[in-house]
């Protein structure tokens, strides 16, 4: 560790495939990588006290709605603020002293300095982790397969975080996922087998599953259940908000405090999904969505002319071409670029520097015409069902596939287009998350008027494809959804994805692909226990893989 300036290999563009060690192919800085493994050794203890604490009997239901927020703001593309991560961590090694305290008064819990102290490390010289993160580092585990499954838990739970704090934000907790969120982090201070850590992964993969029906109930709740919609991909003349990331309750204070402005909202990359929701299509000055996937900002956050309002992850390192008119809300950050604040209680947030920008500037330029089509989670597809169900019967549909996840900068995901435009005409894809920037503008046709790109909406909408699998193996009488004619063909960049795939594993879902490569943070060991149990699989080549797929 010593020769490194950062370790950090949780998303899929780890340098060479093993670890970013000089700086994040994200565009992580050293100290902003240092400080956020900081933050995770910290938010450890504060779950390692929590648990303790919910087993005594008592509730941590603040600890909980930290360490969700906590590991949100380490996710991938998510937060490159040293500060605020920094705070993080201040406020991490307060909630830990508070809560040891607890516990010691309980007579039967550990004293607080039975873990290592995140603040014998010097928030104003955080290079000082690089040379100690041997002692609560990724190093800190000796056994490179016990290292990866604690790794693959963390990873998964801060996707489980970014899902939390959406279904939070619009008022829906789970006291039951916050406490195994708990004993799953604290288990990573513990001495466990591999075959105990790797029960644990498939543990974290049922907090996913648990967590995305959670922000699912929250988003259909609050906005209605998605309806199938044709999206404009054309602007308007009048000037422009584009709105980036995935908080569905930013984008609807900000319609309200847009209204009768002359100014109109647009959507991109992920938020995509929020028309096809009932509640903002009322907004008439909601136009349409703006480009296309999170890594190609840099070009189309400069052709847009206005404001750009981030709400969650994926910002990328911040251009001159734009840099005055980019702001990051929620757990969004990045160095000097202007931040809308929390909510204080039920007041909404306060837009009006991002609606004073956008009334300064010109109307976006246009970079490609026409509409696409999405909306089919659950719901829609179960008022489909008896055509799908016929469809497949009569052979029309010999076969879906789920192209769900991420999208990323890689040439390798090439593949994911092609095996889009390879896919015999018989087959459906189903889809959720950026990855389906890679083939929802195609011509794909339609199967005796089902589309042949089923879009579910965003990455957290991958619920909504186990739903549907679960309705379909009812709908067939089948007693195993791997009986069902589904392949996955699945696309991974961040934590978010992981917390996906760890969902479909611990709900028995067989020969799923992955690409365009398989986690670094997963050792030989542990790929090959994985593959000895469900056969998961790197992507090959298209023409391949579609043959194995369809056989």
């Amino acid at each position: 560790m010593q020769d490194m300036n950062m370790y950090c290999r949780q998303c899929q563009e780890a340098a060479k495939n093993e670890a970013c060690d000089v700086v994040g192919m994200c565009g992580k800085q050293p100290s902003t990588s240092n400080l956020q493994d900081l933050l995770i050794h910290a938010v450890i203890g504060v779950a390692y006290y929590a648990d303790r604490l919910v087993e005594s009997g008592g509730t941590a239901t603040d600890a909980g709605e930290f360490v969700m927020r906590a590991l949100f703001a380490t996710i991938t593309n998510a937060n490159f603020d040293d500060d605020r991560i920094s705070s993080y961590i201040g406020e991490a090694q307060t909630l830990r002293a508070e809560l040891a305290r607890h516990c010691e008064e309980t007579r039967r819990m550990p004293a607080v300095s039975e873990l290592p102290d995140a603040a014998t490390v010097s928030l104003d010289n955080p290079e000082e982790y690089r040379d100690r993160a041997g002692d609560f580092g990724v190093f800190a585990t000796e056994n490179k397969d016990l290292r990866s499954l604690r790794e693959t838990i963390i990873y998964g739970l801060k996707g489980v975080a970014a899902y939390a704090e959406h279904a939070a934000a619009l008022g829906y907790q789970d006291e039951g996922i916050y406490r195994d969120s708990f004993r799953l982090l604290a288990a990573c201070t513990e001495e466990h087998s591999a075959e105990e850590m790797t029960n644990l992964v498939l543990k974290t993969g049922d907090v996913a599953v648990r967590t995305m029906a959670l922000l699912d109930k929250a988003n259909t709740s609050s906005y209605g259940n998605p309806e199938i919609t044709s999206v404009k991909i054309g602007v308007g003349t009048r000037p422009g908000i584009l709105v980036s990331g995935h908080d569905l309750r930013d984008l609807h204070e900000l319609l309200e405090q847009t209204q009768g402005t002359g100014i109109d909202v647009y959507t991109h990359c992920e938020m995509l999904p929020a028309h096809y929701y009932p509640v903002f299509k009322k907004y008439s000055h909601f136009v349409g969505n703006y480009g296309g996937s999170w890594w190609k900002q840099d070009r189309e956050f400069a052709s847009f002319n206005g404001p750009v309002l981030m709400t969650t992850n994926c910002i990328t390192p911040v251009k001159d071409s734009y840099r005055e008119r980019i702001f990051t809300t929620g757990q969004a950050g990045y160095p000097d670029v202007p931040h809308i604040a929390d909510r204080v209680g039920d007041r909404p947030k306060d837009f009006s520097a991002v609606i004073e920008c956008a009334g300064a500037c010109e109307a976006p330029q246009e970079i490609e015409t026409g509409e696409i089509v999405g909306g089919f989670a659950h719901a829609q597809v179960a008022a489909l069902a008896d055509k799908v169900v016929d469809a497949v019967k009569s052979g029309a549909i010999r076969r879906f596939v789920v192209m769900a996840g991420c999208d990323g900068r890689q040439a390798g995901r090439k593949y994911f287009t092609d095996v889009a435009e390879q896919l015999p005409e018989d087959t459906v894809i189903l889809t959720a998350g950026c990855a389906k920037y890679r083939y929802n503008k195609l011509q794909l046709g339609d199967i005796g008027g089902i589309p042949r790109v089923l879009d579910a909406g965003q990455c957290n909408d991958s619920y909504s494809l186990v739903v549907t699998a679960l309705k379909l193996k009812e709908a067939f009488g089948l007693e195993n959804l791997n009986e069902l004619p589904i392949s996955y063909d699945l696309a991974w960049y961040e934590q978010k994805a992981v917390c996906v795939l760890l969902a479909l594993l611990s709900l028995g879902v067989r020969d799923i692909r992955l690409g365009p490569t398989l986690p670094a943070f997963l050792s030989p060991g542990v790929a090959q226990v994985i593959v000895d149990a469900f056969n998961l699989q790197p992507t090959t080549e298209p023409k391949a893989d579609i043959a194995a797929m369809l056989a």
